[in-house]
């Protein structure tokens, strides 16, 4: 039985005529025109070629002899290379036409979608309309195609970029292929799906898996938060309504920090003598606002 020619398929076909724009395929029962600009030579009457089926910007199906990474069988990265609000993102793979990943496989806010010269690990699909479409690695692909990581890279930094974006943290492949995970108290501000981000291995689990951290080490740490803190305080007419006493969800809302770090960083100015907490709020000490108008 002859295979229905459709978008996404790789197929052996044969060049039934040559015409001025290119040339026309078959299998026999379907035609698919060949582009000149997408034939990588030049092809004669009843020659065999292999080709990569997509539908072109009117619709109509078409092949190229250009056999993207990324079908519907093998995943692969792929270049974000544009974003449209309410629809989704489209990704290059090497043809005229550029894939789209809806909005319905993306995070559901719109701050962490991939911009564009992000990344994604994809492969293509199918909508409900049979039209071409690219779908985000699923963790049943990535638990099957991940390498184990060894134990000795702790406290080693690695570079990755994000698959997955959760409320709980971001997973990650690294560029050697280990996949990685950074829990939200890990971040101070969650990673866009498809961004390149670089963090310090903190573990290395028995499953070789990572987990990682995109915060400085503590007492590097300490020192921008404190920094961060003051500005902030300088910023508010020399006085926050937060202390060291505030509740974790109060200062991971408006500082973007776990209490432990918030608590360090504030300890750190307290002894500095920068600051002093009464009655709820932290102010300036009126030396450091004589400072800040200088």
């Amino acid at each position: 039985m002859m295979t229905k020619l459709i978008p996404g398929m790789i197929e052996d076909l044969t060049v039934e005529r040559v015409i001025d724009t290119g040339y026309v395929l078959s299998q026999g029962k379907q035609e698919v025109l060949l582009h000149k600009n997408e034939a990588k030579q030049e092809l004669m009457k009843g020659q065999e070629v292999e080709v990569f089926l997509y539908e072109d910007k009117k619709g109509q199906l078409v092949a190229s002899t250009t056999i993207p990474e990324v079908t519907l069988g093998t995943y692969d990265w792929a270049q974000v290379v544009d974003v449209v609000d309410n629809l989704g993102v489209f990704i290059h793979i090497g043809l005229p036409k550029d894939i789209l990943v809806s909005k319905d496989d993306l995070p559901l806010l719109q701050e962490v979608w991939p911009k564009r010269g992000d990344h994604l690990f994809v492969k293509l699909d199918h909508d409900r309309r049979g039209k071409l479409i690219a779908k985000p690695v699923t963790e049943e692909i990535i638990n099957q195609e991940r390498d184990q990581a060894p134990k000795d890279l702790l406290n080693e930094t690695k570079s990755g970029h994000i698959y997955r974006a959760a409320k709980v943290g971001s997973f990650l492949i690294t560029e050697e292929g280990y996949r990685g995970f950074i829990h939200e108290s890990e971040r101070k501000q969650e990673p866009r799906l498809g961004q390149l981000v670089n963090g310090r291995v903190i573990g290395v689990k028995d499953d070789g898996t990572l987990n990682m951290s995109l915060r400085p080490l503590i007492l590097q740490s300490r020192d921008q938060d404190a920094q961060q803190l003051l500005d902030i305080i300088e910023k508010n007419n020399g006085k926050i309504p937060y202390t060291d006493q505030s509740s974790p969800d109060e200062i991971r809302e408006k500082f973007q920090l776990s209490k432990a770090a918030f608590k360090r960083a504030m300890g750190k100015l307290l002894k500095e003598k920068k600051i002093v907490q009464e009655n709820g709020f932290t102010y300036l000490t009126e030396e450091n606002k004589d400072n800040d108008s200088e």
